[in-house]
């Protein structure tokens, strides 16, 4: 059987995921992360993430903290903030979004229109069961599979 061979995933989704990431490693430490320290940590243009990040604390996703030690912190707990949360965020409730433009005018049109349908639900499924908080898991174990693997 033939599988979809990629799904695309955006640079600013991307860039955004891994700025959550980093904060996300943080979170415990409670000191906020300056956008340089993220931008260094995971190879994001400064100025770029700089927008992102004013997205996000725009959609509370994370919140910034001024002064000397100032910087960008999770708004929420990393566990209750979900990939269709920043999805949202980023792109507005429409980004996940299939299907034709025009209306159904047959039944063929309309069966295709419903399984397209039918696809975005189960993608929204999908990114509301995966959060911050999953991801730095994965991370974590990875690197410690890593770590095993060097020994």
């Amino acid at each position: 059987m033939n599988q979809v061979e990629s799904v695309e995933l955006s640079c600013k989704t991307e860039y955004t995921l891994l700025a959550l990431l980093e904060l996300t490693g943080h979170y415990n430490e409670g000191e906020p992360l300056q956008i340089r320290q993220i931008a260094k940590q995971q190879n994001i243009p400064d100025r770029y993430l700089e927008q992102l990040l004013a997205t996000l604390k725009r959609g509370n996703i994370v919140r910034s903290q001024r002064g000397a030690k100032g910087g960008y912190l999770l708004a929420r707990e990393p566990w209750t903030i979900t990939l269709l949360d920043v999805i949202n965020c980023l792109d507005g409730a429409t980004a996940i979004a299939y299907g034709s433009k025009t209306r159904a005018i047959t039944e063929a049109s309309a069966i295709v229109q419903e399984t397209w349908e039918e696809v975005r639900d189960r993608t929204n499924e999908i990114l509301q069961d995966y959060t911050l908080q999953d991801l730095w898991e994965k991370l974590n174990n990875r690197r410690q599979l890593n770590i095993m693997y060097y020994i």
